[in-house]
């Protein structure tokens, strides 16, 4: 997939003495480096259980909340900004987790080279850039190309689980996911807040602006498993 405009851009953000040291000394053991293949899931966990993986993890605490609050997934965080990384490292040692990894890396490359099709429990995208000048929109990370990408990754009944407090954007995620063939809602329209997402700093500020939040969670159907492009 050609994809030469990025959703992102490296801001050159202060890493703290902390993050850099987290960077160092706990990258080797909880960061999986970028590769052109595909992630031996019992190598780096130890086990075959559920993956989902985290689409901009930011400085980690809803990645840390949910990977602590349920131990039967194996969860992999992708985020590109170093102090968002080392906090998330900092996160994993102190809590001793072990069903929860990073890549530093842009996502849609991860998904692309190292993700198997039809692999995935869940993607989690939870308050994605949302670009809200209208000549920006072009750097939105949903778009179809990014739909179909993800659904493809997706097994059949995996969950695509998106989360945003500006109103436009979430009509823009909704068009585009339900323009998806191997996508279905899970709702008529929004979702209710599902418990598993805890409340994020975020959603708190959205709230303080008047934003409300939306969830929208779509499933790739078990039929799927057949329609792969």
């Amino acid at each position: 997939m050609s994809r030469p405009i990025r959703s992102y851009v490296l801001r050159q953000g202060r890493t703290t003495a902390a993050q850099s040291r987290a960077l160092e000394d706990l990258g080797p053991r909880y960061a999986i480096p970028f590769a052109h293949a595909l992630i031996d899931r019992v190598a780096v966990f130890g086990r075959d259980a559920p993956l989902v993986i985290e689409i901009g993890s930011g400085m980690g605490e809803t990645t840390l909340e949910i990977a602590k609050a349920d131990p039967a997934t194996d969860f992999i965080a992708i985020e590109v900004h170093a102090p968002g990384v080392g906090s998330l490292l900092r996160g994993i040692e102190a809590a001793g987790l072990t069903n929860l990894r990073v890549i530093r890396h842009d996502a849609l490359d991860v998904l692309e080279n190292m993700i198997a099709d039809g692999s995935l429990a869940g993607i989690h995208l939870f308050f994605p850039d949302p670009w809200p000048k209208k000549r920006h929109h072009k750097r939105r990370l949903v778009q179809p190309a990014f739909a179909s990408l993800a659904a493809r990754k997706l097994a059949p009944g995996g969950l695509l689980h998106a989360a945003t407090d500006w109103p436009d954007y979430a009509e823009h995620i909704l068009a585009v996911l339900s323009a998806e063939p191997l996508l279905e809602n899970t709702c008529a329209g929004y979702a209710p807040r599902p418990q598993t997402r805890p409340r994020t700093k975020f959603e708190t500020r959205g709230e303080r602006l008047g934003h409300a939040v939306r969830d929208l969670l779509f499933r790739r159907p078990a039929e799927s498993a057949r329609s792969v492009r």
